[in-house]
């Protein structure tokens, strides 16, 4: 037997080969990712009968499923479970639960429905010939719905495997009004399919739709977590553990529909915490951030923006310019360059779109000039 022979075998068989059902891939396949999908259904399924539990409930970890079917990570599996429910709505129920004191995330998957939107043509050939033709005939893939993202979940982005940094938002909604955490929600009795009609750019959302957040709110609450990731770092402190991904796109929707903050104020307002010794340990939250807003802006911002008539400009942009490049020339840097460098590598600046990287060099600059002036004051 020949060596290479041996190492096809040790990578062939149930453990070391991922295998997806083809009716899966079929039915993603106006996703551009259909193998990852129903890779990931197919775990679902899986462990669906493994459950020990009479009410067919299990849990996974994101971070188990990403290692099952190799190749994408936690956060790449958190989003890919969703887009599945979005194709497949009253399919997969999403629950937290407690599994020895600590809340898990579980699932449950209604079978009789799954076969329903993936098997529609066999559903329905096996109920005629069992004489069941009075049945309700179970609904295709294709069918007209209640909204066109229903039909077409990817309809508002092309969703690669990766993903960016990039927040912002133009829009600015004022409105103070205090309004209770879920206004103009449907209630709980609400059927899935009736909320995403009635919430279209849902990405995110709760089992029963009392929390939700758009694509956009989810993608700036996995950034804020990256950058709370990185202070524990900073701190030299175990890491954080992930948070309740629904609850932080809904305070983040919540933040820039009725605060009135767009999704760069939100960013730029988590660095500037992250920045602060003492805000830094008190606000580790979507929610604690929002209900410190206004006096974060004082504490934090106040005083900054007293000393922004004195700040270089050429000397900051010019210091941008050559952070971009990298500059290896041997003009020395002064203080607060070497102080934006250092701030700006921790914001991962290099990774932002060109504007918002831009307005957060500005803003680190003028935090680092009133530094350095407080220093020298003292």
């Amino acid at each position: 037997m020949s060596r290479i022979f041996e190492v096809v075998q040790a990578m062939s068989g149930q453990k070391n080969s991922i295998t997806i059902p083809g009716p899966y891939v079929d039915f993603f396949a106006g996703d551009q990712q259909p193998h990852a999908l129903g890779a990931i259904l197919n775990q679902l399924v899986f462990w669906s009968g493994k459950s020990d539990l009479n009410d067919g409930w299990f849990y996974k970890e994101h971070a188990e499923l990403a290692s099952e079917i190799r190749g994408v990570t936690a956060d790449q599996v958190y989003r890919l479970v969703k887009k599945i429910r979005r194709w497949l709505p009253g399919v997969i129920e999403v629950a937290q639960r407690k599994v020895n004191g600590t809340k898990k995330t579980h699932y449950r998957v209604d079978g009789d429905a799954l076969i329903a939107k993936i098997f529609p043509l066999l559903l329905d050939s096996a109920e005629s010939r069992n004489g069941k033709r009075e049945v309700a005939e179970p609904v295709s893939r294709n069918h007209g719905t209640h909204s066109a993202e229903s039909q077409n979940p990817n309809r508002e982005i092309t969703e690669p495997i990766l993903y960016t940094d990039h927040y912002t938002d133009p829009h600015l909604q004022i409105n103070k009004t205090l309004l209770s955490e879920n206004s103009g929600e449907f209630p709980d009795a609400q059927s899935e399919a009736e909320f995403l009609a009635a919430h279209p750019d849902a990405f995110v959302y709760s089992p029963k739709g009392g929390k939700w957040g758009s694509q956009q709110d989810a993608d700036c609450a996995e950034w804020l977590f990256k950058q709370k990731t990185e202070l524990y770092k900073r701190k030299q402190v175990a890491p954080p553990k992930e948070p309740n991904w629904t609850d932080w796109a809904n305070d983040i929707r919540l933040m820039r529909t009725i605060d009135g903050h767009s999704h760069r104020d939100i960013c730029e307002m988590y660095l500037a915490v992250t920045r602060d010794e003492f805000w830094c340990r008190n606000i580790l939250s979507t929610s604690k951030l929002r209900e410190k807003w206004d006096e974060l802006t004082l504490k934090l911002f106040a005083a900054k923006n007293t000393a922004v008539d004195t700040v270089d400009t050429a000397e900051r942009d010019a210091a941008y310019g050559r952070y971009l490049k990298r500059s290896l020339d041997n003009k020395s840097k002064s203080q607060i360059e070497t102080a934006a460098r250092k701030d700006a590598d921790m914001a991962s600046v290099k990774a932002m779109r060109e504007d918002f990287a831009k307005s957060t060099w500005n803003k680190i600059w003028a935090e680092c000039s009133q530094r350095q002036a407080g220093e020298k004051a003292a």
